[in-house]
């Protein structure tokens, strides 16, 4: 029984590890981010809401831009400057953009690109 006990402990340990090793690293935006921290809807466009909370909720599961290849979010990357980072549909000229670092979702920005 003990090595039952032992192997289930180490699957438990890993899947935690696994959860906690991908996240958000910051944010750009810090109405995005006190959105994020504690739904504080001051700092965004208040028809973006439901929108955004999917989109964060991938990001913080996200470990590659694939994962966040969903139907309606357009997901794409950018070039020139932001060579290496990738935008998101919210609403008409409103976009997420982030990119990766490692395993991590790095410098989280909302944006109005017009």
């Amino acid at each position: 029984m003990k090595c039952l006990t032992d192997s289930v402990f180490l699957i438990y340990n890993l899947v935690l590890h696994d959860i906690n090793v991908r996240m958000i690293l910051n944010f750009r935006h810090k109405g995005l981010a006190s959105f994020f921290e504690n739904g504080r809807k001051n700092g965004i466009q208040a028809q973006h809401e439901k929108k955004l909370r999917l989109i964060l909720a991938r990001l913080t599961v996200a470990c590659e831009s694939r994962d966040m290849n969903l139907p309606g979010l357009r997901l794409h990357s950018l070039s020139g400057d932001l060579n290496g980072w990738f935008a998101l549909n919210v609403s008409g000229n409103w976009r997420i953009i982030f990119r990766f670092h490692g395993a991590h979702v790095a410098d989280v920005d909302y944006l109005d690109y017009h």
